[in-house]
């Protein structure tokens, strides 16, 4: 090489090295190698599991099978157009057929996780994975739609992190860089850029104004939640108490009742058409009936789970009506939005002493009324009852019907379907059921004796957690019992399945695990921390609304502002944060080409020394320089012929990747 070109050369140009680089990249349309389309289909994956894990479980292991056997099929080459357009429509239509060819929240996601599940079918290029990528992050998005635990959000942020690290390693195919990073160090430089937009992320969470109503509304689920409802028909509860999901936490502000008196009220039942119990849309409307509470009052933080409906539980009776909620004339709590996200209610309740001692016509009457032409044995025995009773003696009649039902009934979840006289069966032949049986035909028994009745439905006991001293109340804790009227007491509780199987009542989860298998035993402490992380979680970050955003910033002098003003604060921290990850990212732009990203950093190792390569010295000039004050140093002099070597003759300067590698392990 002549001197004189050395000489220029050696001054680095980077346009003329960026120009001849780009020669090297591939284009959009290369095909990716395995690196690339293992890192692409890894990141796809990990966006689409936490979306799946709140779809059904059978369709989520369809739609799974479906993108894993069609991934693989189309691991050499793409599958033809018109079989990817068949198998789109065929799941489609599995999606849709699931949901009932009703459309809401859920459907939408499942039909995202659907194509994302096939989108990997014409992954071949880096613009297919570029594709893939993009559409991906929808997914973790869809999935805060229907759940916003800690379990979704660590798997979501887990997928994004998979994605920018998948992203990281097609930008470094399309420089056409030989290196090729290892797992560990991949990931470590994603988290490293995470780190910095951490405090962006942070100020939006804690400044952005809570609104009172979402920006934006998305349609309810077409599937519902388990929980409770409006109607109770005997039999149609099995899926729901075998639910151990949590659908209430209850922590009291001094002593809990006892369990045996932990009864959640919630739907109350007046009509009955001979198969199903409905509440009365017309009671709605009326103010609550009178009530006397008694002196033991109980307060207590209500935190209802997610269920998508308006039904609205409290420890019978609550003294007063929690604001965003409305109460009936039989004190059946509704609120006013449907529960569509975890909610905290505050609540104060005391048992009644007299409710509604004074009975409306209109009332009595609709809580007497039985159906013509159903079930003839039960009401021949009441109006048996109740001549042998005399009038006036309702009490005598709900005695003499629990004494029969506590000896001559059984408690048993398997039960036959009914036929058309429901009642009539089960108690003169089945004689066994759960809360569902024994409440209603209680009170078809009490109406036909004259004695006025409803049937109420909530949850009953629950399950003290140690390690947050609160309690749970579960979704398979769903009970149903009745109130009937008796003069000068107003209504009254009466549970016919206490009288059979009290342990269904007053049972913790902790006294039914110590019967069951030793492994449930073991891993009931496991549960309890996990519940008790959920609850934290609930709290931190679900839980934090106005209130408390008021409250964190009144420390600052910020607890009076308003909205607009809590907008401009979020604009100037956020702009600030902004700045700062600008300022980061500049600063430590990365030199796209390896080797002299690699001589760069062998310059500033030296530069630490008082070595460092002045602005119009060579390589050669500088490596002589050094040689000269440090005699040792060889072995820059033959790296820095091997840098200029490869980068102005190439073909003499040896492998790149074996440069690279040189160039890094060398110290002054």
């Amino acid at each position: 090489m002549p001197a004189c070109a050395r000489s220029r050369c050696c001054r680095w140009q980077p346009a003329r090295s960026t120009t001849t680089l780009a020669r090297r990249r591939p284009s959009r349309s290369a095909p990716l190698d395995a690196q690339a389309r293992g890192w692409s289909l890894a990141a796809a994956g990990a966006c689409l599991l936490p979306l799946l894990l709140q779809l059904p479980g059978t369709l989520a292991l369809g739609l799974a099978l479906a993108g894993s056997v069609a991934t693989a099929a189309s691991r050499r080459r793409p599958l033809p157009a018109a079989l990817r357009l068949v198998l789109s429509l065929a799941l489609v239509a599995v999606v849709l057929a699931n949901a009932r060819f009703a459309f809401g929240r859920d459907t939408g996601c499942a039909l995202l996780a659907a194509m994302l599940a096939l989108k990997p079918m014409e992954l071949a290029t880096l613009r297919d994975a570029r594709s893939l990528l993009g559409f991906a992050l929808f997914a973790p998005f869809a999935t805060f739609l229907l759940d916003q635990g800690p379990l979704s959000l660590v798997l979501g942020l887990g997928a994004a992190v998979l994605v920018l690290a998948a992203l990281l390693r097609l930008s470094e195919m399309e420089s056409g860089e030989p290196e090729v990073l290892a797992p560990a160090p991949r990931l470590a430089r994603v988290l490293r850029l995470v780190a910095i937009g951490l405090p962006l992320a942070l100020a939006a969470f804690w400044l952005f104004p809570r609104m009172a109503t979402p920006l934006w509304g998305v349609p309810e689920r077409v599937i519902a939640r388990p929980g409770l409802s409006d109607t109770m028909a005997p039999g149609e509860w099995l899926d729901l108490m075998n639910d151990d999901s949590v659908a209430l936490r209850v922590a009291f502000d001094g002593p809990a009742p006892p369990t045996s008196e932990m009864y959640w009220r919630g739907p109350v039942l007046w009509n009955y058409d001979g198969r199903e119990w409905t509440t009365s849309p017309w009671f709605r409307g009326l103010p609550a009936a009178p009530v006397t509470h008694g002196p033991r009052r109980y307060r207590y933080d209500l935190e209802v789970e997610a269920t998508d409906r308006r039904q609205l539980v409290a420890l019978e009776l609550p003294t007063e009506v929690p604001d965003g909620a409305q109460a009936s004339i039989d004190h059946m709590l509704r609120t006013e939005r449907p529960l569509s996200a975890t909610t905290r209610w505050r609540m104060t309740s005391a048992a009644p002493v007299a409710f509604e001692p004074d009975l409306r016509g209109t009332l009595r009457a609709a809580a007497l009324r039985l159906p013509d032409g159903f079930n003839p044995r039960t009401i021949a025995l009441a109006r048996d009852w109740r001549a042998q009773a005399g009038s006036g003696n309702d009490a005598a009649i709900v005695e003499r019907a629990l004494a029969w039902i506590g000896a001559e009934f059984g408690y048993t979840l398997s039960t036959p379907l009914p036929g058309r006289h429901a009642v009539d069966e089960f108690l003169f032949d089945q004689k066994q059921g759960f809360c569902e049986h024994f409440s209603s035909a209680f009170v078809v028994l009490m109406r036909a004796a004259g004695v006025p009745a409803r049937v109420v439905t909530g949850y009953a006991g629950g399950y003290r957690n140690p390690f947050g001293g609160y309690w749970i109340v579960r979704r398979s804790d769903a009970h149903a019992w009745a109130e009937v009227w008796l003069p000068g007491r107003g209504w009254v509780r009466v549970d016919p399945t206490a009288a059979v199987a009290p342990e269904r009542i007053y049972d913790t989860l902790a006294d039914r695990a110590s019967g069951g298998p030793a492994g449930l035993r073991a891993l009931a402490p496991m549960y309890d921390v996990g519940d008790w992380m959920r609850r934290g979680w609930n709290d931190l970050v679900l839980g934090f609304d106005a209130a408390r955003q008021q409250r964190l910033l009144r420390p600052l002098g910020g607890g009076d502002l308003g909205s607009s003003q809590l907008v401009a604060l979020f604009a100037l921290i956020g702009g600030a944060a902004l700045a700062a990850m600008l300022w980061l990212v500049a600063r430590g732009e990365r030199e796209r080409d390896p080797v002299l990203r690699a001589w760069h950093r062998l310059g500033a190792r030296y530069a630490r020394l008082g070595l460092g390569r002045r602005p119009h010295e060579t390589a050669d000039a500088w490596s002589a320089r050094v040689l000269a004050l440090r005699p040792q140093s060889t072995a820059l002099v033959a790296l820095s012929a091997r840098f200029a070597e490869w980068r102005y003759a190439r073909g003499r300067g040896g492998d790149a990747r074996t440069l690279v590698h040189d160039l890094r392990a060398h110290r002054p």
